[in-house]
């Protein structure tokens, strides 16, 4: 039979399970809702009888060769990839599997600093060591930008035994690199070229947006369908362009992602596809037009900086994102993460997440004009009874630039010792401290600890910054390498 774009086999194939009646004797051990009425009650009935297992009729996702495998195809297809795996661990577990498919223990990959943490798990879990192009910085946003072309070349030609090169599309914040001839340097020096794309499903189905990154001839790409692309929470993509193994990929992906998939989080993506393949256009397009609306609308309440496409340079900011509502907030003297805080407690309005100096609101294909207006007068209202006149005190800038001594992997698993974070000034971290979102790290496994950052955290800290990362969960302490060494 043959299928196309208006098909969504996996939740086709569901509801034809659901016909049967089939008596479990098979996990889950809720047996189709009866055995937890609450959890019933919770998702609906129809919900968890869909919380099935792999069988037969419905497929594997460890080596799926019917209904998962036609999704795969389909996905491929809409995404201009070779091939796409459907991921159930989120988009951390399709970024660490791209960066286990490209490096291996002591090759080095050419990334920038700004990535997420699942980046520099990666580089835990495999030992790859990286090398990192330092991002240009924003002066007034206090935000890092994209990798400049000719910084990456620098890269490159320092490192030419790299394997792979990895670029943001876009970063958080919307702002895209120059992919194309990132991908083109990458290739002329036979190295691969991968890209975290967790916030830029919409550039596959839009117009008018950055290039994606299947379009710039990536070779694999993280894709994370459920932010932008409006599947399951924990569901995303990884694809893949020619010259990549499948099978190898797949390999790599079965080490660490579940052998019981969710078909819960898998048929949200084949459906989510389809919706996106057959109205993504229209959908996106309607996007674009409520961020544009919406910046004009917070810049005119005046001291907010809702910014788009004016930061564009052709270089450290190559493209830029519309549909992403960045807006910086220090000139109302307040930060980020302070607005951030009082639209939550006080409007009842919950952003994406708010940093020293900016807060982002996620527009996507569920938001409607009303919510817009919304959040524009809560903004507004803000201003009013919570603004202050100066900016002094705050702090703005995003990126510190890191000083590497050892490799994240090597680092990670050193013998090391608990001290106050007062007293780490000078010593190698061996593990990571980042707010949480963005989870962009402060401090990775293998960098020395500066008086600078140390202040940061203190800041962020005392702003009400989500900190994740160290073992201490207060972060008192921190975990540094013992007599600054590794084994």
């Amino acid at each position: 039979m043959s299928i196309s774009q208006e098909n969504a086999p996996i939740y086709e194939a569901l509801m034809e399970f659901e016909k049967k009646r089939i008596v479990p004797f098979d996990v889950p051990g809720h047996k189709r809702g009866r055995g937890n009425p609450e959890l019933a009650e919770l998702l609906g009935e129809r919900c968890v009888r869909m919380d099935v297992n792999s069988m037969k009729p419905l497929d594997n996702l460890c080596h799926p060769v019917s209904v998962i495998r036609d999704a795969e195809e389909l996905a491929a297809e809409a995404f201009g990839a070779n091939h796409a795996f459907l991921m159930v661990g989120g988009t951390t577990s399709a970024v660490q599997a791209m960066i286990l498919s490209a490096v291996k223990r002591g090759d080095k990959i050419i990334l920038p600093r700004n990535v997420h943490r699942s980046v520099m798990g990666a580089l835990v879990l495999c030992g790859a060591i990286p090398v990192y192009v330092d991002p240009a910085c924003d002066d007034r946003l206090g935000i890092p930008l994209g990798m400049q072309v000719s910084d990456v070349e620098v890269a490159i030609q320092a490192n030419p035994d790299a394997k792979a090169v990895l670029v943001n599309n876009p970063t958080y914040y919307g702002i895209c690199s120059n992919l194309r001839a990132i991908v083109k340097l990458a290739h002329e020096h036979d190295m691969l070229c991968l890209a975290d794309e967790a916030h830029g499903t919409h550039f596959y189905f839009g117009e008018n947006l950055p290039v994606s990154a299947m379009a710039a001839g990536a070779d694999i790409a993280a894709v994370s369908m459920h932010k932008s692309g409006g599947s399951l929470t924990q569901s995303s993509m990884l694809l893949v362009g020619n010259g990549v193994s499948e099978g190898y990929v797949r390999q790599i992906i079965n080490l660490t992602q579940t052998t019981s998939g969710s078909y819960l989080l898998m048929a949200s993506l084949d459906i989510s596809r389809r919706n996106l393949a057959l109205r993504g256009k229209e959908s996106f397009a309607e996007v674009v037009r409520l961020a544009e609306y919406a910046r004009k609308e917070i810049n005119d309440i005046g001291g907010y900086y809702a910014y788009s496409k004016e930061l564009i340079n052709r270089d450290s900011v190559y493209d830029f994102d519309v549909t992403k509502l960045a807006v910086n907030t220090l000139d109302i003297g307040l930060a980020g993460i302070e607005v951030y805080d009082l639209l939550r407690d006080e409007y009842e309005i919950q952003v994406e997440f708010g940093d020293l100096g900016n807060l982002l609101a996620y527009l996507s294909i569920g938001d409607r004009p009303r919510e817009i207006e919304r959040l524009v007068s809560a903004l507004a209202e803000v201003k009013r009874r919570f603004g202050r006149n100066d900016r002094n005190g705050l702090m703005r800038q995003e990126y510190i630039e890191p000083e590497v001594a050892v490799s994240p992997q090597e680092a990670f698993y050193a013998d090391k010792e608990s001290l106050p974070i007062g007293e780490t000034c000078g010593r190698i971290c061996s593990e990571f401290v980042m707010c949480y979102p963005p989870g962009i790290p402060i401090l990775a496994p293998g960098e020395r600890i500066t008086r600078e950052i140390l202040d940061y955290i203190k800041y962020a800290k005392e702003k009400g910054c989500s900190m994740t990362g160290p073992e201490d969960a207060d972060i008192n302490r921190l975990n540094v390498l013992k007599n600054g060494c590794v084994n």
